[in-house]
């Protein structure tokens, strides 16, 4: 037996396998789109729903690592509660075993022809969309040549007397089997590649179903890694869901490995399902196993809930200088990523505006405590500013259909004027604490001109964040016409800062900080209109 050619026939079948996984899972999320994203908006407390939600995500991005990562990327956020988290987390189990199922398909011999018709499709359509199906094809093809190559790899172990010798020992020792399995899957990040291995074993007639069971209970609980060490460094809601998952996956190995197995003709029904078929036996054993584990734990949430609140006590209490909605964790979805920065796009827009408003209500009472609340605010405001747009970096590097690149790419240009938004609102706070330290006076004209070019300014950015939010063009174009009625009464109010100032009605010193704020005030206006000019462009 060529030990060098079948390890390197494994590691390069695997490769195969994961690399085509990935690229059928992208596909599949790209092709899901907007509809991904919903999935997730809808969750309630409700564990059926995020049952469901868990089993199609991990169905579409073939990953429950992924999906449960990103789980935990929303409860570190703050966006999910771990009741909410724990339903998700179990659909994920549920929905890892549709890879099993395919790979458990014999279609070694049309794996080429998926790779050329996937290759054909994806270099000759000028579709994104059409491209993403190329993708999936192509990657279902290379996933089955990765499979492929493992059998092979593993025909020779049939005539091993050792490697016998080490199956009928997973048979007979559950607790190494089950090691094993968590060993496996540790390493390669993936309990569906380690299905993939069973499965190519199967195949290769080396490895019965007796002997599979122990290690395929072992990667429940070996994919509980990459979960666990995502939560590193996260709230400590964050790491309740990493080690929900860990203790949920662990309680169902220990009830179907040691309790239930052992017990039941388990390994009598899945055989007589597909009997001369061991490697869709093993897909079956992993359905059943997870869909069971799933339905008895299911109706005992609250109490693994109270058990890892007890293990890790208490709760955080969110930093408020600090992003809201944007967790590096989301990456691993670009498109539910991109829709949680829109929403902390349009968080830093309503600290602005609060800004704006804070700022004129601290005008117009003399209140130094308002104007210490805007210079609070702006801080919060830069820190955004610069944590997005790190985050669009990264986003921008990912995954992501054109569409949704064009919109990161504007997202630039949007937080840019946001911030120079909060910057003329603590140009007004400065002018605001400068017109209480000097006691300067201003006429009722002056200040109903100001307030009438303020509202005016408000709405423009009311209407831009609200466009921005629900992608609205109409909504955006609004914009417009508010801008050139903040240009026009601009410019009228110079005048009638000039009439004034010549009837004495009006100080210097009070004529300087007027022209101030409505300058100000148009350059928000100006700000706005480039956000709405964003989505208008699109």
């Amino acid at each position: 037996m060529n030990v060098f050619a079948m390890i390197t026939g494994l590691v390069g079948g695997l490769g195969l396998f994961i690399y085509g996984m990935n690229i059928m899972g992208d596909g599949l999320q790209n092709v899901a789109g907007e509809r991904l994203k919903t999935f997730f908006e809808k969750i309630t407390s409700n564990p059926v729903k995020g049952l469901l939600t868990g089993v199609i995500v991990t169905g579409v991005i073939q990953s429950s690592s992924a999906t449960t990562v990103m789980v935990v990327g929303f409860v570190n956020a703050g966006l999910m509660t771990l009741t909410q988290a724990a339903g998700v987390i179990m659909g994920a189990n549920v929905g890892t075993t549709v890879t099993g199922q395919l790979v458990a398909f014999k279609l070694d011999a049309a794996a080429p022809l998926f790779v050329g018709v996937g290759t054909v499709i994806f270099l000759f359509s000028k579709k994104k969309k059409t491209k993403e199906i190329g993708n999936i094809i192509l990657g279902f093809g290379i996933l089955f040549m990765g499979m492929s190559i493992m059998k092979e790899a593993m025909v020779p172990l049939s005539k091993s007397d050792i490697f016998k010798s080490l199956t009928l020992s997973l048979s007979n020792n559950i607790f190494l089997g089950v090691l094993v399995g968590m060993g496996m899957t540790a390493i390669v990040q993936s309990s569906s590649a380690t299905i993939g291995i069973l499965i190519a074993l199967a195949n290769s007639g080396v490895l019965p179903l007796a002997s599979a069971l122990p290690i395929l209970f072992g990667d429940n609980i070996g994919t509980c890694i990459t979960a666990l060490l995502a939560s590193i460094g996260a709230s400590k809601n964050a790491r309740k869901a990493a080690l929900f998952h860990l203790t949920f996956n662990v309680i169902g190995t220990v009830l179907f490995a040691f309790v239930l197995v052992p017990l039941t003709p388990f390994v009598s029904v899945v055989t007589r399902l597909t009997p001369n078929d061991v490697a869709r036996q093993i897909a079956n054993a992993h359905t059943i196993f997870n869909v069971l584990n799933t339905f008895v734990q299911i109706w005992f949430v609250r109490y693994i809930v109270i058990f890892v609140n007890k293990l890790i006590p208490g709760s955080d209490e969110y930093e408020k200088m600090a992003p809201k909605y944007i967790d590096e964790r989301l990456i691993e979805t670009p498109s539910i990523a991109l829709s949680q920065t829109i929403k902390e796009v349009v968080r830093m827009a309503m600290k602005a505006k609060e800004n704006l408003q804070l700022s004129m209500e601290a005008f117009e009472n003399n209140n130094l405590d308002l104007v210490n609340k805007v210079y609070e605010n702006e801080k919060l405001i830069n820190i955004l500013n610069k944590s997005i747009t790190a985050f669009l970096v990264k986003l921008s590097n990912s995954n992501l259909p054109d569409k949704q690149l064009n919109m990161v790419s504007s997202m630039y240009h949007v937080i840019n004027d946001i911030e120079r938004i909060g910057d003329h609102a603590e140009n007004l706070a400065e002018l605001t604490s400068e017109k209480i330290q000097k006691k300067i006076k201003f006429s009722d004209d002056a200040i109903y001109d100001i307030k009438n070019l303020f509202n005016y300014t408000v709405g423009a950015l009311t209407r831009s964040i609200e466009g921005f939010e629900n992608n609205d063009v109409e909504k955006s174009q609004s914009v417009m016409y508010v801008e050139e009625r903040i240009d026009s009464l601009e410019e009228n109010l110079r005048d009638s800062n000039i009439k004034r100032l010549k009837s004495r009605s009006c100080s210097a010193n009070a004529s300087a900080i007027f022209l101030d704020i409505i300058s100000n005030f148009e350059r928000v206006g100006d700000h706005s209109t480039n956000i709405a000019q964003t989505i208008i462009n699109r």
